[in-house]
């Protein structure tokens, strides 16, 4: 086969971007404990930037604030489209991704607190709350088409919601000032961008600069930034047609190679550059590492399950379009990769004692690890067996 064929294939295929983003991760970790650990952080922590505006920032903040906030735009496309036109349309579908994500929030802190009460580590609850989305996504796209449509819409709602919850409890819990002249310029831009879609505008380019202005203004009011990639998303425009194009469809087709390519391993390679010490194999057995680990691993499981058990008993929802409740174990477990977003709040959570952050690293890494390859092996079991519909 020719080799720019080849390549073509594999940059088309929905399992490369998963490939790529865990190659990243392994080079990630091997500069982190290299001779060039201290140098990659260096360039990690090099600010670039204007300081008119205060727009200088960190390699670091840009990235996972600002090219992150690009990737929760295309998740926030994703999802907008299938609420309008898809598997979202249904309340009973569309309610299932939030009674999981509350169910997946509420357990596993339950978990860390009965693990940590009365203990230094107590204020590391929301640790395990958080569902990394970029790196749950990638594991998923690695099982191809052997996976539903559906439980692919219903893990990337599901994390869209966890983050969200994950960022109100930091901006409740863990910040320690908002700015709030910010957040409520905030609040005027979303506006803005709603009274666009109500006018019918269809230009991107007049959702796109009042979105940078959104992402700007979130960033200074202490509120995590991504959030406005979700934001712009739902007011792009779309409609229910196959025949014309709509500008969100326009939007996302846009932005799938850059997200899933350059994106995505660019997070990688800068978010696991967790440097091992002999210290973290100890801190696993600690109540602060136990928490961590079984918040992640089994708080996830069972807080999505019993919650999404509920409410379809319940009749309120109803579960993704031929899908099986073994999934809903697999997706469960891929929801206990907590990784950036968790290692985010252990920094939040123990700010000064860089031991106890170092600690709550290496159980994150190991516990976002266990689920990843326990919900992979789950769902790729399942899948066999099962087979998959032809309409998907």
């Amino acid at each position: 086969m020719n080799l720019s064929v080849y390549f073509k294939k594999f940059f088309q295929s929905s399992q490369s971007s998963g490939i790529i983003l865990i190659f990243c991760v392994l080079i990630s970790l091997l500069i982190a404990n290299s001779a060039f650990s201290e140098n990659f952080q260096q360039f990690l922590n090099k600010e670039i930037g204007t300081e008119i505006f205060h727009l200088k920032y960190s390699v670091n903040i840009w990235i996972n604030d600002g090219l992150m906030a690009v990737f929760f735009l295309l998740v926030g496309l994703e999802i907008k489209r299938e609420i309008v036109e898809g598997e979202l349309s249904s309340f009973k579908n569309a309610s299932l991704p939030i009674f999981a994500a509350v169910g997946g929030m509420l357990v596993p802190a339950m978990i860390y607190t009965l693990f940590n009460l009365d203990t230094a580590y107590g204020n590391g609850w929301g640790i395990p709350m958080a569902t990394d989305i970029a790196f749950s996504l990638a594991i998923l796209s690695m099982l191809g088409k052997k996976v539903p449509n559906s439980i692919k819409i219903f893990l990337a709602a599901l994390a869209i919601v966890d983050d969200l919850g994950a960022i109100l409890v930091i901006a409740i819990f863990y910040t320690e000032q908002i700015h709030w002249i910010y957040l409520f310029l905030s609040f005027g831009i979303v506006a803005l961008l709603f009274l666009l879609n109500f006018l019918k505008v269809t230009k991107i380019i007049f959702y796109i600069i009042p979105g940078l202005f959104l992402w700007y203004f979130l960033h200074h009011s202490g509120i995590h930034a991504t959030i406005a990639g979700v934001l712009l998303a739902f007011s792009i425009p779309t409609n229910v047609s196959d025949v014309e194009i709509s500008p969100l469809e326009k939007l996302e087709h846009q932005l799938h190679f850059p997200v899933g390519f350059i994106i995505m391993p660019v997070f990688a390679l800068t978010n696991t550059n967790i440097t091992f010490t002999s210290d973290m194999i100890a801190g696993i057995s600690s109540t602060l590492g136990l928490g961590i680990i079984f918040g992640l691993v089994l708080g996830k499981l069972i807080g999505i399950n019993l919650f999404s058990f509920i409410a379809t008993k319940l009749k309120l929802s109803s579960l993704p379009q031929n899908s099986s409740w073994t999934q809903m174990l697999g997706v469960g477990l891929l929801a206990g990769i907590g990784f950036t977003m968790s290692i985010f709040i252990a920094l939040l959570s123990f700010k000064e004692e860089i031991e106890i952050q170092d600690n709550a690293k290496f159980a994150i890494l190991i516990a976002s690890l266990l689920s990843a390859v326990l919900g992979y092996l789950i769902l790729n079991a399942c899948c066999k067996k099962q087979g998959i519909p032809e309409e998907d």
